[in-house]
């Protein structure tokens, strides 16, 4: 008869083997756990076992204790001592109280005594799988914080700009095609990526960030792919989106790979022979054009085609200086807090200057700046001189040397680029990054022509 999965006790990305040398009782598992998850294998000895572990990556073993040979609880501990991640049900006709007690100080999740139901299995499967996913999840939380500082959630601004893009990523977010963001060194991709998962349907599943310009070229495949007894990041982000952050930067025999996992939808762990199918969203990142990588024979003309399926552009920030005064009161608001130290006072000079500098670090020089400032207690407009000192001609950069005036640092600054285009407006204001009538109207402050 055939065996019709119950939909709440159906787990399409697990993978699950079966130990027992009974044929009877691992033939009932086998038939039973089939049609409800993505690979079921048996085994009928724990030699046996340990050969297809080698081979596959699973997220629960069901295994008997009184086993040929060796017995299911020296697998256990022998699996545990290795690093084997999975959870780990064990079932048998003979128990008492003390092997109970030394099973689950080995390591395993659940135990179950012969003979038993359906409903006991699956309910234990369903408690074992449940129990890898929030290991999981535990991890990359783990890794995120280790990593670095959260980034202030949410896309701050209400320009004409950021509501642009704003627009893109929810009209994306609801499919799962593979998305290339691109764009500056701190226009906020990983933000932008967080949300995409956060507006999507998976939202509640983990999402993966890994940089790839940070993983050593020797260690980035077995991160992302895993290895015997170690999961890779793909499988932790299962269910939900893996972010590959300066993508641009994986060796070119690995994009091979990634393309193969892209189409494929199945990875294969580093020295293993079999692959594991995986259902996730990636959400790839670069600062660098990747058609001039193409070009270079850098990047994968293949894989660039195939990330592109939806591409976005983060705009600097120079592209939306209106937004600076949002962006200042949500850093002020969200790091406060967190340095447990009280807000800034930014002052509608200040600000202006804010709003002239070039920002060539984007956002997340802007970010810098306040968290900076936050910690002595004002504004920190000395590092903003300097970096504007250093983006001027040499004449505009001289007379910005030690100068802490605001209002006498605005007048001899535009005086000096002023001077060094010879008194054209026009470029003048364009070199500012203002209007001319701006411009004009300083000018006639101070009584210039």
């Amino acid at each position: 008869m055939e065996v019709r999965p119950d939909p709440a006790e159906h787990w399409p990305n697990a993978t699950v083997l079966v130990v027992d040398d009974e044929p009877g009782m691992r033939n009932f598992l086998l038939k039973t756990l089939a049609p409800r998850a993505a690979l079921v294998l048996g085994a009928a000895s724990a030699e046996e076992a340990e050969a297809l572990l080698q081979k596959h990556r699973f997220d629960l073993v069901i295994l008997d204790i009184t086993l040929p040979g060796k017995s299911g609880l020296t697998l256990l501990k022998e699996m545990r001592a290795q690093g084997e991640p999975c959870e780990v049900v064990l079932i048998t006709a003979f128990a008492d109280l003390d092997t109970a007690i030394e099973a689950l100080r080995a390591g395993a999740g659940d135990f179950l005594l012969k003979p038993f139901r359906v409903a006991q299995v699956l309910g234990a499967c369903r408690q074992g799988l449940e129990r890898a996913r929030l290991k999981r999840e535990n991890w990359v939380l783990r890794r995120t914080l280790h990593q670095r500082t959260p980034p202030a959630s949410g896309l701050v601004g209400r320009s004409i700009v950021i509501k642009g893009l704003q627009a893109a990523l929810q009209r994306v977010a609801g499919v799962d095609s593979t998305v290339l963001l691109t764009g500056a060194s701190g226009t906020g991709k990983e933000l932008a990526a967080q949300a995409l998962h956060r507006l999507s349907p998976h939202a509640a599943a983990p999402f993966v960030p890994v940089n790839c310009a940070a993983i050593s070229p020797l260690k980035i495949e077995e991160e992302l792919f895993g290895a015997p007894g170690r999961d890779g990041l793909f499988v932790y982000a299962q269910g939900g989106t893996l972010f590959l952050d300066e993508i641009a930067e994986l060796p070119l025999p690995l994009q091979a790979k990634l393309l193969r996992a892209l189409e494929n939808r199945r990875i294969r762990p580093v020295g293993s022979e079999q692959e594991i199918p995986v259902q996730l969203r990636i959400v790839a990142a670069t600062n660098r054009p990747l058609r001039g990588e193409v070009e270079a024979g850098r990047f994968r003309d293949d894989l660039y085609y195939r990330l592109q399926v939806v591409e976005i552009t983060l705009p600097p920030l120079a592209a939306h200086k209106e937004d600076i005064p949002d962006l200042v009161a949500h850093f002020n608001e969200t790091l406060a807090p967190r340095l447990g130290v009280p807000p800034i006072e930014v002052s509608d000079d200040e600000m202006h200057y804010l709003q002239q500098y070039a920002w060539p670090g984007n956002v997340r020089e802007l970010r810098n700046l306040i968290e900076r400032s936050l910690i002595v207690g004002a504004l920190n407009v000395s590092a903003l001189y300097q970096g504007l000192a250093r983006a001027q001609p040499e004449p505009a950069r001289a007379v910005l040397d030690g100068v802490t005036d605001l209002h006498t640092l605005e007048k001899r600054h535009i005086l000096a680029v002023l001077d060094s285009v010879e008194g054209d407006k026009t470029r003048a204001a364009q070199l500012l990054g203002i209007s001319r009538r701006t411009l004009e109207r300083r000018c006639a402050d101070w009584a210039l022509p």
